[in-house]
């Protein structure tokens, strides 16, 4: 598997983990923030947005921080509807998979700037997994929180993990045999 199809699988995951939590939260539940200085959901969703259409468009010919975005006024607000926030949301993501789906293993090596500091493409792309992985987290947590005990587990549920290991493992052998 090369580096880029792994980010791009990863990418793909951080999203998919993302929308699960999104999607069992009504539209109300997704602007709740638990206090002044914490994000709500679709602040977060914002801004990760807003954060990838910045870093990925024009990739490796301009800074990754555009000078049209507003970062700031991506904690701000919020979302008139559910589909804004989704379209809003998607933006970004679509931003980042043409991208992606254009680069060759060849461009990992080049240079590419995020505040005017260098960064191989490479680092540029791992820098961003890690972002909107951590962001990603932010987004469960929340969730979670705000599900409770209606919150539907996006992994293992707690006490299953044996058998969830015994499946997995009967199945490693049964592909062994």
């Amino acid at each position: 598997m090369t580096y880029l199809n792994l980010a791009t699988e990863n990418f793909k995951n951080i999203k998919n983990q993302s929308e699960r939590a999104m999607e069992q939260l009504n539209f109300q539940e997704l602007h709740y923030s638990p206090n002044e200085e914490s994000n709500s959901i679709a602040i977060i969703a914002k801004h990760m947005s807003g954060n990838l259409q910045s870093r990925f468009r024009d990739f490796l010919t301009a800074d990754g921080e555009k000078p049209d975005r507003n970062r700031d006024g991506e904690f701000e607000g919020t979302f008139p509807t559910r589909e804004a926030l989704i379209s809003h949301w998607n933006a970004g993501w679509t931003v980042l998979f043409q991208t992606l789906s254009q680069l060759s293993e060849e461009d990992l090596d080049k240079t590419v700037f995020i505040r005017n500091e260098p960064h191989t493409a490479i680092e540029a792309i791992q820098r961003q997994v890690v972002h909107q992985a951590t962001h990603a987290g932010q987004i469960v947590f929340l969730a979670k929180i705000i599900k409770n005990e209606e919150w539907n587990t996006l992994s293992i549920p707690k006490g299953y993990s044996q058998q969830f290991n015994e499946k997995m493992m009967g199945n490693q052998n049964k592909e062994e045999t």
